[in-house]
């Protein structure tokens, strides 16, 4: 808690850890922290300020939230194994991801429609994502164009942790996917993500029952709204997105959702397409949880990078938590590729345990998507440096120095038991 701690001139990264004493001081200057970032209390502020459509689709899973369970699940079974007497006086939380020295193994993960979270929707995400110095992901279904979000972001472009990620919804107009890539290269998107699980959105019985589709109703589609080529689409459909923009938003995420699947040959092309448009820059898919698929994905196409994940339990219910997937990937391919993880992280705990078991990366997404509902850019800001300040703090109580000391040796891990639990806040 010592400001003045020399652990402050010995690392490279900002002393996180002081954002909890910043929070302690505040009451004797007559100020109080934002709010609560406790997981559980976070999500019912959240739901507090949402709308009742805008909270569904927020706490969303699929089916009866089966496979969201099994994730939070995955986390209790393994416990980290404090060491003390280590110097972390002498401790750093970066690290690097695709030749990108980053402050701290923690990204924001691609989350679409974010103008139903906050009037600005993405800007205010990314900007906090570049004043964090943090990795930020563009979703195909985000809710401004990709050159505002490129532009709101543009601090830390070309700066030691500018790496920027497009996340790409494949359409099957190949002359649209084509633009929307020129678009975030040229938009200073450094890496490609290609989301594989979700073509077609997922059974998700509350969204269903309110007919709880921004698109449908005239929200959302500006990303797509601003592409030169969806632009002719809507043309030869004889839509005019002003008078229309339910049809016209229609139109948009039928190409991006549109339930027809995709096949490994068009993941070759469109990786292809994007090594010659970047100029070579990583591609990665998303969404892979099969030992088999993320082997043809390294020795067939080698990809730059894997995402563990299940969206976050809105794809596919009663699926394997993406944790223990994550195990089984590193073990088949981890010392070939970038293994990168999403799905149920909820605090630093959560982010040591995925880096434990052999991610290089931890994308977190509904923590910020809480704290933009809240209180805009100034609750995305307090969420992800509550999660850094946890972060700093876990290494230097549980004795550890840096990022690369933390293996499958510094947990504990008892086996895959999974009673069914009801979903709660506290989940």
């Amino acid at each position: 808690m010592d400001p003045n701690n020399p652990n402050r001139e010995s690392r490279s990264t900002p002393q996180y850890a002081l954002y909890q004493r910043e929070n302690f001081w505040k009451s004797n200057d007559g100020q109080v922290p934002p709010f609560n970032t406790d997981p559980a209390q976070l999500e019912q502020l959240a739901k507090s300020k949402l709308t009742q459509n805008g909270w569904y689709y927020a706490s969303s899973n699929a089916g009866q939230s089966h496979t969201h369970t099994a994730n939070r699940q995955a986390f209790y079974r393994h416990r980290i194994i404090p060491r003390m007497l280590v110097d972390t006086n002498q401790r750093d939380t970066s690290t690097t991801i695709f030749g990108h020295r980053v402050p701290a193994p923690i990204g924001f993960a691609p989350i679409g429609i974010n103008k139903i979270y906050h009037p600005l929707g993405e800007l205010p995400v990314a900007r906090a994502a570049s004043s964090l110095n943090l990795p930020y992901c563009l979703s195909t279904a985000g809710s401004q164009p990709i050159e505002d979000v490129g532009k709101a972001n543009d601090e830390s472009a070309g700066s030691e942790g500018g790496v920027r990620f497009f996340q790409l919804y494949m359409p099957h107009d190949d002359e649209l996917t084509t633009s929307l890539l020129k678009r975030a290269v040229e938009s200073g998107f450094s890496a490609c993500i290609l989301t594989l699980d979700t073509w077609q959105l997922g059974w998700r019985h509350d969204d269903v029952n309110t007919s709880n589709y921004a698109f449908y109703h005239g929200t959302g589609a500006d990303l797509g709204l601003s592409d030169p080529v969806f632009q002719k689409r809507l043309k030869e459909h004889g839509i005019d997105p002003k008078t229309q923009p339910n049809e016209a938003g229609a139109l948009w995420i039928d190409n991006v959702w549109h339930g027809r699947a995709h096949t490994w040959e068009k993941v070759r092309w469109v990786q292809g397409l994007w090594k010659e448009i970047s100029g070579g820059k990583p591609f990665c898919l998303k969404g892979i949880q099969s030992v088999n698929d993320a082997k043809r994905a390294v020795d067939e196409l080698g990809v730059d990078g894997i995402v563990v994940s299940n969206h976050a339990g809105r794809q596919v219910d009663g699926a394997i938590a993406s944790l223990d997937a994550l195990e089984k990937i590193v073990d088949a391919v981890g010392d070939k590729t970038t293994i990168m993880f999403d799905s149920g992280v909820r605090n630093a705990s959560d982010v040591f345990k995925a880096l434990a078991l052999g991610a290089k990366f931890v994308f977190v997404g509904r923590l910020w998507v809480w704290g933009l509902s809240i209180m805009g850019e100034v609750g995305v800001m307090h969420v992800m440096k509550s999660l850094l300040a946890d972060f700093d703090i876990l290494l230097n109580v549980a004795g550890y120095k840096n990022v690369g000391e933390i293996d499958r040796g510094a947990l504990e891990s008892g086996p895959k038991d999974y009673p069914l639990l009801p979903v709660t806040a506290n989940l």
